[in-house]
């Protein structure tokens, strides 16, 4: 499939066309890169051509204009779809969405959310859709990515009527910090549902993001770019109370105060300049502001990483990308310095010499070092080009086949060496009660789970066992324990909580407490016919168009002999209307 990918600004226009099946890492890419006195610089990149020069555009609506002549004189006969990069899809937008009228006016609603970047995003959806009205187009937002953020990431401590307005978390960079943790995972050769990693964007515009065994758990910036990291112009992180302050000591007004954050702070309001480059030889030759400005630039990154480590419980590895983490030697030792103590060591001869040629993820971790460090460029048009093809794999998502919906009530499946602790050595469960999985049952016996605030009585145990002890609760049964419990796909328990289990002989004090992140379990034939596929995602929606619940993110598991059905658990059975089973609709991935 031959993808166009635009990545629209308000300044400039990256443009290129990918290769989805062969993954190539462009037949042709352009860039009108920065507008300035009606003309701009372009850049063109075809196989080992690098041709530059100047072109006169007023704006990038013009340069959006010329990109079909470019496409030509490249020889660019043939386009399948279209991927747009769309900076904000507020809370609506969860993946990639197919263009239409109802997804135009969707978008341009968030614009108060994004009022620079919106407006340049749609123009280049409007003129592809006038220019090339039979291809089909995609929207990839930015911010889907960190949408599996949980409520406690998202929420600002604000009155709610604010919140009820739409002041919450976004988080951005989405599509670059996936295509990080993916690329990461691939070097590192485990799945990524295995790590825990620290995925750090350092450009003109900088982020860190919290990627938890495949998931987006916290990004550093928020409802807007600003917050978080120290960036080329922008402030980053900035006691809101300096609003009140800046009105009442400089007379300066909201807009004037939050253009400055935009445009006059960052590095340029430190140092006087947005370069990193320009900034680190001032700093060699004794400027004590670029010194200044880059000490601040490296804590705050520092900082965000040790933040992140300690909210994932552990970190095993962390990627730098963006303009500066892929070129800057000194800003990656800053920021991996004094992370000793979390078992990271740098290997500064490795870091001294990374390449990223060959799209290249170089890892320059010191030998024994427990946390993994590399570096590698991001990606976003080419993850762009995935996600446009994944949203036009015609049909895949078996749109509208029904499916049965089971809800997963607290339970718990033990290991021989909890059944000999809590039942006595070389006790035999009974089994009451054969579950819809071939195979699986109902225990006759129940135990009870014991945490530091409460009890949880009368505990099912199912079978068969298993070689480790796991325990599986609800959200509300973990504040009932007054524990902290994870969501966790099953089977994978490392650095989860512990629980006390209490049975008739005995006590059993282990981990694997966790919440099972929504599931759907199927057999080959049944996946077949549904069009997924083992370890995707899926979305499941239950009930009514107008007042159905859509489950998000379900993780497919075939088996060979599986019954086809989704396990959810009580608390997401409740906010759906569900009792003990329904049926949902397997919709768009």
């Amino acid at each position: 499939m031959q993808t166009l990918v635009f990545n629209a600004g308000s300044s400039s226009l990256k443009f290129g066309v990918f290769s989805v099946a062969t993954e190539t890492h462009g037949v042709f890419r352009g860039s009108y890169e920065r507008f300035r006195d009606g003309e701009c610089e372009y850049r063109f990149l075809h196989g080992e051509t690098d041709e530059r020069g100047m072109a006169s555009f007023d704006n990038p609506g013009e340069a959006l204009k010329g990109v079909p002549g470019a496409l030509k004189r490249f020889g660019v006969n043939a386009i399948d779809a279209i991927g747009h990069r769309i900076v904000h899809g507020g809370a609506k937008f969860s993946s990639p969405t197919l263009v239409n009228d109802e997804t135009v006016e969707a978008i341009e609603a968030l614009t108060p959310l994004a009022p620079l970047h919106i407006p340049a995003n749609l123009k280049a959806v409007e003129l592809c859709r006038s220019l090339w009205p039979d291809i089909p187009q995609v929207a990839v937002f930015d911010t889907a990515f960190h949408l599996s953020n949980p409520a406690f990431v998202t929420t600002y401590a604000v009155p709610a009527r604010w919140r009820e307005a739409g002041l919450r978390r976004y988080g951005f960079h989405g599509t670059s910090h996936k295509y990080v943790a993916e690329r990461a995972a691939d070097e590192i050769g485990r799945p990524l549902s295995d790590l825990q990693l620290v995925s750090i964007h350092l450009g003109n515009g900088a982020s860190v993001c919290a990627v938890n065994r495949g998931h987006s758990m916290d990004s550093s910036m928020g409802m807007t770019p600003l917050e978080g990291l120290v960036m080329g112009t922008r402030s980053g992180d900035v006691d809101p109370g300096a609003f009140g302050f800046l009105s009442r000591e400089l007379g300066l007004s909201v807009q004037e105060i939050e253009d400055a954050l935009y445009d006059q702070s960052g590095l340029k309001g430190l140092a006087g300049s947005s370069d990193m480059r320009d900034i680190e030889d001032r700093a060699a030759e004794g400027d004590p502001q670029a010194q200044l400005a880059i000490e601040i630039y490296a804590y705050r990154a520092k900082k965000y990483v040790g933040a992140y480590a300690a909210a994932m419980g552990g970190v095993d590895a962390i990627v730098f990308t963006g303009g500066i983490g892929e070129n800057s030697p000194s800003m990656r030792r800053r920021i991996c310095d004094g992370l000793a103590f979390m078992g990271l060591q740098l290997d500064h001869d490795r870091n001294m010499a990374v390449s990223l040629t060959g799209q290249a993820a170089p890892q320059i971790q010191a030998y024994g070092s427990r946390v993994r460090v590399l570096v590698t460029e991001t990606a976003e048009q080419r993850m762009i080009a995935r996600e446009t093809a994944t949203a036009l794999a015609g049909g895949r998502s078996g749109g509208g086949l029904r499916l049965p919906i089971a809800v997963s009530a607290r339970h718990v499946h033990l290991s021989l060496d909890a059944v000999d602790a809590l039942f006595g050595k070389g006790y035999v469960l009974n089994q009451a009660t054969a579950l819809r999985q071939p195979g699986h049952w109902a225990a006759k016996e129940r135990v009870t789970l014991v945490g530091p605030k409460g009890r949880l009585e009368r505990v099912a145990i199912l079978g068969p066992l298993r070689q480790r002890t796991q325990i599986e609760v609800s959200r509300t049964d973990s504040f009932a324990l007054g524990i902290e419990v994870p969501v966790r796909d099953s089977g994978k328990l490392e650095a989860t909580p512990q629980v006390t289990i209490e049975g008739p002989s005995g006590s059993f004090t282990t981990d694997g407490l966790i919440i099972a992140a929504r599931h759907i379990h199927t057999n080959p034939v049944d996946a077949k016919r549904l069009g997924i596929e083992d370890g995707e995602y899926v979305d499941v929606r239950v009930g009514d168009p107008d007042r159905g619940l859509t489950f998000g993110r379900t993780l497919v598991r075939v088996g060979d002999n599986a019954f086809t059905e989704v396990h959810i658990d009580t608390d997401e059975a409740n906010a759906a209307g569900i009792d003990v089973v329904a049926t949902g609709e397997l919709v768009q991935i």
